[in-house]
């Protein structure tokens, strides 16, 4: 089976060295491709350099390519059977036609709980659209999705075996939607120290909450990749999650992360059916609901109870089973399963 790993323009490199969303999802599947058997070739000049060395690299975008040029026909003659893209491709007119013109399934997972596709973006069949949680389910119903947890990983970020960790853990883009001033709060009433890992997308929010922020159980380490960010959470004893209200998480890697790692899982969800509840089980981790009329304070309160369960799960389990649930091979697997 050969697949194409499709790149996309964007700020991140392919594979991104620390935070990044769909980047280290088309990632996950080249690995996991390569990992199941599949000969892959990583499609656009997104993709770092050094990977020639072992991979191959094909510095084009179905996007660029017009109808009956040379690089056109050397992609018709490479012969794919599955090309898999970023979510908003097989809804780009020039992208859907080259890859129609190339006769290869197609296949997306949803990162973004708002992007509009085109009526005939998928089929179920030979374009498949794969989505997280049953939220998401039901918002892209019209598009036939297939459920599926979606895999991410980094370059270098192979987990070392669990261990029980210390103090708490909280990753992520550092902005209101996904609202660590929660976590810190749920930490400072358990006197807890918490490691807050990732960008900060927006200096406002963290203004606004300075004072949790600044307090002496937190501890900034600010955005990591690589060996160091697996070490982070593999290092903790918990890790929480956290986001705001109105926010759809889609794609959520931290789960997978977190998991693989060892490290059990706290998380704060607003409703049921999201992707806490899909990734999560009384094996790996807590997940408190709270009411969205409840104010910081409350969901800080349910949060640490959250945090007290899952500090009490085996981590070697924890592990186990994410390995097993968020294994790339596996998730490669499930996308190409009708393509076998």
């Amino acid at each position: 089976m050969l697949v194409g790993v499709c790149d996309f323009p964007g700020s991140y490199a392919f594979p991104p060295a620390g935070y990044g969303g769909i980047e280290r999802w088309l990632w996950a599947i080249a690995v996991g491709a390569r990992t199941a058997g599949a000969d892959v070739h990583l499609l656009g000049p997104g993709w770092l350099t050094d990977l020639e060395n072992d991979w191959v690299r094909k510095p084009v975008r179905l996007e660029d390519t017009t109808a009956g040029s040379l690089v056109e026909q050397d992609l018709r003659g490479s012969g794919y059977d599955l090309l898999v893209v970023g979510h908003e491709y097989p809804s780009l007119p020039a992208w859907a036609r080259t890859a129609k013109e190339l006769g290869c399934d197609v296949a997306t997972f949803q990162h973004s709980p708002v992007f509009r596709h085109t009526t005939t973006a998928f089929d179920g069949e030979r374009s498949r659209l794969y989505c997280y949680s049953p939220e998401m389910m039901e918002r892209y119903a019209a598009h036939q999705p297939i459920a599926e947890l979606a895999v991410q990983l980094g370059r270098h970020e192979e987990e070392p075996p669990a261990t029980a960790g210390d103090d708490l853990v909280w990753l992520g883009r550092i902005d209101a939607d996904k609202a660590p001033h929660i976590a810190v709060r749920a930490a400072q009433m358990l006197r807890r120290r918490i490691r807050i890992v990732g960008p900060v997308f927006d200096e406002e929010y963290v203004r606004r909450h300075a004072r949790l922020f600044n307090a002496d159980h937190v501890n900034w380490v600010g955005e990591l990749g690589g060996p160091a960010k697996t070490a982070a959470i593999h290092d903790a004893s918990v890790f929480v999650y956290t986001y705001a209200r109105p926010y759809v998480e889609a794609g959520a890697a931290v789960f997978g992360e977190a998991l693989r790692a060892g490290t059990p899982i706290a998380a704060l969800t607003w409703r049921e059916g999201t992707c806490a509840q899909a990734a999560l089980c009384d094996r790996t981790g807590a997940v408190t609901v709270a009411k969205p009329d409840e104010d910081d304070e409350t969901a800080a309160r349910s949060l640490s109870r959250a945090i007290e369960q899952a500090e009490g799960l085996n981590h070697t389990e924890v592990q186990a089973i994410g390995l097993h649930r968020f294994d790339p091979a596996r998730h490669f697997q499930a996308i190409a399963n009708r393509s076998c």
